[in-house]
């Protein structure tokens, strides 16, 4: 593949004032004694005079009751904390580089060849055509629709379009036949995002076998994850296997 491919109140309380009545006491002045006369006259006999009959005191007036003007307005209510941020989920790292053991499955497959600038048009036609052939006998998918990169230059590639089965569909092409997927230890790798994108991946695998001094065999496999006849291309996500030697 070209270079193997083109990848953040605080409520104040008013104090009452409070007003003290003082009451006066009246000091009253005795009155003088009338003079003694020269010679006594008989006092008349006293007449006992009513006793004054004590006037009752008035009732005391009740203080009014306060108005609802006057009562001091509760403080209002503090509004309550706010609800912690859900944290958003983290996401988490995919597979680069994961030693797996791919095992062999039953596929039913199609040979094809491709240039680069019409690549996954023809894959797509590719897995297409074997689609018809498995719906048209009521055969349904094991697994996986994958691509086994048989081998590569400036301008193009040939391939094997696969489709993982449990059993053996009849009336093949001539360009069909069934098999067996590769085996074999790998490495795993995980793309996001369009087909003609898959540079940038295909460079950090280049990148890291180098660092790693790993060599690899002549075969790649990609592995669609999501269904490339009814995804949105910039929303494929394919799994990309490198068989070890």
């Amino acid at each position: 593949m070209i270079g193997f491919r083109r990848l953040a109140l605080a409520a104040l309380i008013p104090a009452a004032a409070l007003s003290l009545g003082l009451s006066g006491a009246l000091a009253q002045t005795p009155s003088p004694a009338p003079a003694a006369s020269a010679s006594p006259s008989p006092s008349p006999p006293a007449s006992p005079s009513p006793a004054a009959s004590a006037s009752p005191a008035p009732a005391a007036t009740p203080s009014p009751l306060p108005s609802p003007a006057a009562s001091a307005s509760p403080s209002p209510a503090a509004p309550p904390p706010a609800a912690a941020a859900t944290p958003a989920p983290v996401q988490t790292a995919d597979p680069f580089g994961q030693e797996i053991t791919l095992e062999a499955k039953k596929v039913v497959m199609v040979k094809g060849t491709a240039n680069w600038d019409s690549a996954f048009d023809t894959l797509v036609d590719a897995f297409k055509t074997l689609n018809a052939l498995l719906d048209k006998q009521g055969i349904k998918h094991a697994g996986n629709a994958m691509i086994v990169y048989t081998s590569t230059d400036d301008t193009g590639f040939t391939f094997l379009a696969e489709i993982p089965v449990d059993q053996d569909p009849k009336n093949l092409t001539k360009d069909m036949s069934i098999g067996k997927s590769p085996e074999g230890k790998a490495l795993k790798f995980v793309h996001r995002g369009s087909y003609d994108n898959m540079d940038n991946t295909y460079e950090a695998i280049t990148n890291h076998l180098d660092d790693k001094k790993l060599e690899a065999k002549d075969t790649f496999i990609e592995e669609y994850l999501t269904d490339p006849l009814k995804t949105a291309e910039d929303k494929l996500v394919i799994n990309v296997f490198v068989p070890l030697k």
